[in-house]
């Protein structure tokens, strides 16, 4: 009788699991959409800072930011229609596990200027852009602890 109550408990905890990472991936998903959106609209537009050089990668900024405005919808939609879930979980975890590095390299250079992560969405929002960035690196915290926490979880799942 134990058995089938530990048995019961197990599985009550795995599809516990499986909701809290499909939850975290629609949220994850969202996020990268309208970030991602963002991205995409600032950097075709017309402002004068998206034809300066990325201090790290050295490409303009309009390119960069169209570059991984794309990435981040790409995610976003992997996020929103693919079953697999380590899949979208593993490609958050890799974007997010990028931006903590590039920001990373910018604080390494002494970079001072705030992240325009969110282009021209901060003005229409009427946010600093000294705020946008702290909100910014609070969403990147979420995305990187969540993510290897959700993937962390699944793989346990795994293995008992």
């Amino acid at each position: 009788m134990s058995e089938v109550i530990a048995s019961v408990a197990v599985e009550a905890g795995e599809r516990s699991n499986r909701s809290s990472s499909k939850a975290f991936i629609v949220s994850a998903g969202a996020i990268l959409a309208i970030t991602g959106i963002a991205k995409v609209w600032s950097g075709l537009g017309q402002s004068k800072l998206l034809a300066v050089s990325d201090p790290i990668l050295g490409i303009q900024f309009g390119h960069l930011m169209l570059a991984v405005g794309l990435a981040e919808i790409v995610i976003a939609l992997v996020c929103f229609f693919s079953k697999a879930q380590t899949m979208a979980l593993g490609f958050v975890a890799w974007l997010a596990t990028n931006f903590v590095f590039y920001r990373l390299g910018l604080w390494w250079m002494d970079w001072q200027r705030p992240c325009s992560c969110l282009g021209n969405l901060t003005d229409a929002l009427h946010l600093s852009p000294q705020l946008a960035d702290t909100i910014m690196k609070g969403v990147l915290a979420y995305l990187l602890v969540g993510s290897y926490a959700s993937l962390y979880r699944l793989w346990r799942q795994r293995f008992r």
